[in-house]
């Protein structure tokens, strides 16, 4: 299905044409200059102009495979054609709408989640993205509950608002004094001794997990780590929230990850995938212990642009092509060719290439050096493949393919792959730093030894 036709804007085409050291320039003074040295010093910096499907365009002319997905949230491919088909039709007879009334779109895709959901006698209240999700979630708790305090995992991530970041890593929450370590209670993932202990005091308000961490490098839940964290909630009267926003949507072969457990957990949480990457929508399911404050007041969380009737619209378009047969074949298939694939990687350097952390396509690949994927992460750059290195883990590469990459594209990203890792073990061998270029931020970085173009590059 070809994208629609759509008029031309002038402001869009100045934007497109402007260079790309122009935008990091600009970037970096009135942005976000961190940010954007940042990748500029890893020899990354990408600035994407035209994208579809799991390919980006750079405004510099290179072009790449996303792999990153920016979390999950390009699931079905950057500007996928029914998506935009489907936006485009809504935005004849729609806009955000108001959050005070019910809205079809609302209501349909309230249903959706539901039905197909782990808590088929939940509610939903819907937010623009997964921070604010996450916090509406631990709101619900503490008034289910009347608790304060909140357990998660060392070296979380759950998003950058204010209960999100207090929940989530250190690092985050330090830095806008957003600690409260006496209602906030950090555990090391797969350790229920210290989850048992966290609990004893049968004052905690809700246990907050993803189901596979990402930021600290997609750490697999140890079998029946999951189903007995959520029996010792249930003992201890604790919610269990389960954050799906990177981990659900069908990336493990199920449409909430969280199933695969034998969970039913109290809240569910989710975002990213559900906009398609086409229009802001996230949401929050909450199950009957926590969904009473809906009945005892409805005005109690407002969010204007949460749940918009434009979002909601391209969330029911998400789900109904994610939950296709032919979706789930697809996915089905493609975990098998990138198992097998990466599986005879590890093969050729058992040295350097040391762990596989899989679930479906959630994939981190582990390598046996300090900033080892950040040195796979530069070379795979150089081939046409954009994969992230884990924020909290610089070991861990975040290797996400998409739900729909076509056998050709998973044939040559692999092979891709193979040789980013192996000019990369070359790089960690000869003590190849990842020192900062500065003399030209807008320029592309030089070209490191044996890489090639994607085919594509234009």
């Amino acid at each position: 299905m070809a994208i629609p036709e759509l008029p031309r804007d002038d402001l869009v085409d100045r934007l497109l044409a402007t260079p790309k050291a122009e935008v990091l320039a600009t970037s970096e003074r009135y942005w976000n200059p961190g940010k954007t040295r940042f990748w500029t010093d890893a020899g990354t910096p990408l600035v994407i102009g035209e994208r579809a499907g799991y390919l980006l365009h750079d405004l510099a002319g290179n072009t790449l495979v996303d792999v990153h997905l920016n979390g999950g949230t390009y699931n079905l491919g950057h500007r996928n054609p029914e998506l935009v088909a489907t936006l485009t039709a809504a935005l004849q007879h729609l806009d955000i709408g108001n959050h005070h009334f019910a809205a079809l779109g609302r209501a349909a895709l309230a249903e959706e989640l539901v039905t197909s959901g782990p808590i088929p006698d939940g509610k939903v209240v819907f937010g623009v993205g997964g921070g604010e999700a996450v916090d509406l979630a631990l709101k619900s708790a503490r008034w289910a509950t009347g608790r304060r305090k909140v357990i998660s995992a060392l070296g979380a991530f759950h998003g950058h608002t204010g209960l999100a970041v207090a929940a989530g890593n250190e690092r985050y929450a330090e830095r806008f004094l957003a600690t409260r370590p006496d209602e906030f209670i950090r555990v090391p993932f797969n350790d229920l001794d210290a989850m048992a202990a966290a609990l004893a005091g049968h004052d905690v308000a809700a246990v907050l997990l993803e189901t596979i961490p990402a930021t600290s490098g997609f750490v697999m839940p140890e079998p029946g780590y999951l189903a007995e964290v959520a029996r010792m909630c249930a003992a201890a009267g604790t919610l269990y929230v389960a954050d799906e926003v990177q981990s659900g949507l069908g990336r493990t072969g199920a449409l909430w990850c969280i199933t695969k457990h034998g969970v039913t957990p109290d809240i569910l949480v989710t975002g990213k995938g559900l906009t398609g990457g086409i229009y802001p929508v996230s949401a929050t399911i909450l199950g009957p212990a926590a969904a009473g404050w809906l009945e005892e007041d409805g005005f109690a969380h407002i969010s204007t642009c949460g749940g918009s009737d434009l979002g909601c619209v391209v969330g029911l378009r998400t789900l109904e092509i994610t939950q296709r047969p032919a979706t789930r074949e697809r996915v089905d298939a493609l975990i098998t060719t990138f198992t097998d694939g990466l599986t005879q990687i590890a093969k050729d350097h058992p040295d350097w290439l040391v762990e596989i952390r899989q679930d479906g396509l959630v994939i981190g690949l582990r390598f046996d050096h300090p900033q080892g994927a950040r040195l796979v992460s530069r070379r795979l750059y150089e081939h046409g493949v954009w994969a992230m290195f884990s924020a909290l883990d610089p070991r861990v590469l975040q290797y996400k393919p998409g739900l729909l990459v076509t056998d050709e594209l998973a044939a040559d990203l692999l092979d891709r792959t193979a040789t980013a890792v192996r000019l990369a073990a070359g790089d960690a061998r000869s003590g190849v730093e990842l020192a900062p270029d500065r003399s030209d931020p807008g320029a592309r970085p030089a070209p490191l030894e044996g890489s090639r173009p994607w085919p594509g590059a234009r």
